[in-house]
């Protein structure tokens, strides 16, 4: 059960209410009383004698919305007409679409945007293969591409059950970066399959964004389309997640006025985005990371639950050889990054670290430590959650970073282009507002994407990754 009431599970109960005082106390008071978050309320209908309204309520999750429903049925007086789920109805039709630039009046349009004008911009386009940024949609759209084997905290659930994500990410990459974005849900979990059929659909997209492919597959899948594609492709819940906690720590380090590079790091996560986030810090010069999974720290030598890619792991971090459980690598560690389950991090846990501690509890919609619990104990703490302060969101980076990638129409993607979108976040937050509940913007802010997308080019550009 979640822990506050969310707009994810928001309902409008269509009511029928005899119109006699006192009646909407009595239901303001059930819903309160069940734990409900009351919302808008709207008159349908006056009639003699009765009211029908839709009222709006928030609930934990689907459980709570019953319980919510069963406690207005007890009202004498009302009536339930209907019950409408408000997530539901906004996936009715699906929430993306295709629109035109140009208005088609008339013959002389069509004469233009199509035959017989069109042929002169194919053979242009075929003369100079460049011009294809220019006279179509590859100059600003994305391909966001999954199969569906890694979804949220849902795992494989398929492609068709994918879309719904894909789609969501899609109106994300417009609604913050002003780039089209199509998703593309692919029916094969074969990497060889995966990694042919997304080079042969590649021609009308500037970038590739791979999506919610579980790892360890996903890191193959990347790395073959980065050698093979000449178009940036990025994973986002890799690079994404990095990104964002690589701002977040930047922050962290001018608050605490320490040189991040110096930070004993702890991941919790070997999976897509806890590998990134390692090699990223990595990559930065934080010098001690060490990473744990289900079966404890991960360690030069270690033989359970081992696989190519966790033994690369294994040999560039944890210089310590750390050898044990999560709550053995804690010890005196300046900051936890939680990127796997929920409830794994427990209070006597964080007493272990050093002074300062910081506690990034990532895991979604539930974090690793209930963020109450550890509140108390840490000087800043982080979730991936909207309802707490310092939320780490990969929509604070992607819309950003394939901007900047198709502006400067860039031939690939490198870790220094990373960096400068992780620096453009941090910096967002001037000195006089940063402290400890404000390490990180928030995706609603307008100066983020636009911040990012300048540093990204820009450093593309001094790359010579730029067209």
């Amino acid at each position: 059960m979640g822990y506050v009431p969310s707009p994810s599970y928001s309902i409008t109960v269509r009511v029928e209410i005899e119109n006699r005082i006192g009646m909407f106390a009595k239901i303001a008071s059930a819903i309160s009383g069940a734990g409900g978050d009351l919302g808008s309320i709207d008159i349908v209908k006056v009639e003699k004698g009765k009211i029908i309204r839709d009222i709006t309520v928030n609930a934990r999750d689907e459980e709570h919305e019953k319980k919510i429903i069963k406690a207005l049925k007890h009202i004498e007086g009302i009536k339930i007409l209907r019950v409408m789920d408000k997530t539901f109805l906004v996936h009715e039709g699906g929430k993306i679409g295709t629109y035109n630039k140009i208005n088609v009046k008339g013959r002389e349009d069509l004469s233009r945007v199509y035959t017989p004008g069109v042929a002169r911009v194919c053979l242009d386009i075929k003369k100079n293969p460049e011009h294809v940024y220019r006279y179509t949609i590859k100059g600003n759209t994305v391909a966001v591409i999954t199969d569906g084997t890694a979804v949220l905290g849902l795992g494989n659930i398929g492609p068709d059950a994918a879309m719904p994500v894909m789609e969501g990410k899609c109106m994300l990459f417009k609604e913050f970066g002003g780039v089209d974005a199509f998703p593309i849900a692919i029916r094969t979990t074969n990497v060889d399959e995966l990694v042919d059929i997304i080079k042969k659909i590649s021609t009308p997209f500037g970038g590739i964004n791979l999506e919610d492919i579980a790892a360890p597959r996903c890191f193959e899948v990347e790395r073959r389309l980065r050698q093979e594609l000449d178009i940036p492709v990025v994973h986002d819940d890799q690079h994404g997640t990095a990104i964002v906690v690589l701002a977040a720590l930047i922050n962290v380090g001018r608050i605490l006025k320490r040189d991040i590079r110096n930070f004993k790091v702890v991941i919790a996560g070997a999976g897509a985005a806890g590998t990134a986030t390692a090699y990223m810090l990595l990559d930065y010069g934080v010098k001690e990371i060490t990473v744990c999974d289900r079966a404890g720290t991960i360690f030069e030598g270690r033989t359970e639950d081992m696989d190519p890619h966790k033994e690369e792991l294994a040999r560039k971090t944890n210089p310590r050889k750390i050898k044990g459980k999560l709550s053995d690598a804690l010890e005196d560690a300046d900051v936890f990054i939680g990127l796997s389950a929920p409830n794994i991090l427990k209070p006597e846990d964080i007493e272990k670290m050093a002074k300062d501690r910081v506690v990034f509890a990532l895991a979604n919609p539930d974090p690793e430590i209930a963020p109450e619990l550890a509140m108390p104990l840490v000087r800043i703490m982080a979730t991936g959650r909207s309802d707490y302060p310092n939320q780490i969101n990969n929509v604070l980076a992607f819309p950003g970073l394939f901007k900047g990638l198709l502006e400067v129409r860039a031939k690939g993607v490198e870790k220094e282009i990373f960096f400068a979108a992780a620096s453009a976040i941090a910096n967002i937050i001037k000195d006089e507002e940063l402290n400890e509940d404000y390490i990180i913007p928030s995706i609603f802010n307008k100066k983020v994407a636009q911040a990012v997308s300048h540093a990204v080019a820009e450093k593309a550009k001094k790359l010579g990754l730029a067209r």
